[in-house]
């Protein structure tokens, strides 16, 4: 083999190619840090967004089951049965949180807080921004964990398994807009008529809020909103593969499209938005942490040494006076 086809680089086929998109080599620290972030978000969607599971217990006639409860014939909601998933899902959410027995603690997460939305949701309403952090609760406790507790967070170890878990939870957090484009298409009859509709004007009234209110005086830029909306919705699958900085830009958009969201209309869509740290690198937070502190003692060092020369000079200068 001569020196220029061993340089020549290996061409993959395409089922391989495809194949290394969706298993990429990912640091073992972000699954650790995902874990520690959506398994605590977890306790706090239970108090503050899905929280009227329990009172779905003690008034059993509002329980209307959704079709995947149905399909797996899940019990009607009962005080017994829901004091003790919100037991275990406190105490499996903190256990997966510090990062020990995350396979065991998050094989407990998954199916337990899907049955906690299948209920609290079973009154008609099923709120969209669930979709991603349902899915990065299954698919979390996949891999394979490295090190374990505050070790855990440094771990460089790089896994097909991290990879694809990670993948999983951003094809689901982009899956919630692009959905989303698709209902109100299909909702018009797929035309696109929703932007030009009075939705917002509707929603604000609906929600009044002094930043919405403010909106109401000018229409055409709720128009407008509303074709940045549904054209960012219909493109959002584009970050998928977008890199470093132009994947970041994209992320912040849709970031500051739920800030707006959340000062016209107050709709936060909190579950959909954590789970936007599956894009993040967070395997580099405490390499970082370690370099700066390193820093830190070098130039304490270095301040050290100086202070220490400034000393024996003046010491000299004195026994040279003497």
């Amino acid at each position: 083999m001569s020196a220029i086809d061993a340089a020549a680089p290996v061409r993959r086929s395409l089922p391989a190619r495809v194949a290394g998109w969706f298993t990429p080599t990912i640091a073992l620290a972000r699954v650790a840090w995902l874990r520690t972030v959506l398994y605590l978000f977890v306790i706090l969607d239970m108090h503050a967004f899905v929280r009227d599971t329990r009172l779905k217990g003690e008034h059993s006639g509002l329980y209307q089951p959704l079709l995947l409860a149905r399909i797996f014939e899940l019990p009607e909601p009962s005080v017994a049965n829901t004091t003790t998933l919100y037991v275990v899902l406190i105490v499996a959410c903190l256990l997966g949180a510090t990062n020990y027995f995350p396979r065991i603690a998050g094989w407990i997460v998954a199916p337990a807080f899907t049955w906690w939305v299948l209920i609290g949701m079973s009154d008609g309403k099923v709120d969209h921004d669930h979709l991603a952090l349902v899915v990065a609760l299954w698919v979390l406790p996949t891999v394979k964990a490295g090190k374990r507790g505050l070790a855990s967070y440094g771990d460089q170890t790089r896994s097909e398994a991290a990879g694809w878990a990670v993948r999983c939870v951003q094809i689901s957090v982009i899956a919630t807009y692009f959905l989303s484009a698709v209902a109100k298409l299909r909702s018009a009859g797929w035309a696109l008529t929703w932007p030009g509709s009075a939705v917002l004007t509707w929603a604000i009234v609906r929600r009044p809020h002094p930043v919405g209110e403010w909106l109401l005086h000018h229409p055409w830029m709720l128009h407008v909103m509303q074709w940045v909306g549904i054209i960012a919705e219909i493109l959002s699958p584009v970050i998928l593969w977008l890199k470093g900085r132009w994947q970041l830009l994209g992320a912040l958009f849709f970031l500051g499209f739920h800030a707006a969201n959340t000062a016209i209309l107050l709709i936060h869509f909190l579950p959909t938005v954590v789970c936007w740290l599956a894009f993040a690198p967070l395997e580099r937070i405490v390499p970082w942490f370690k370099r700066r502190r390193e820093s830190g003692r070098d130039s304490d060092g270095d301040a050290g040494e100086a202070e220490d020369q400034a000393e024996e000079g003046r010491q000299a200068k004195e026994q040279a006076g003497a």
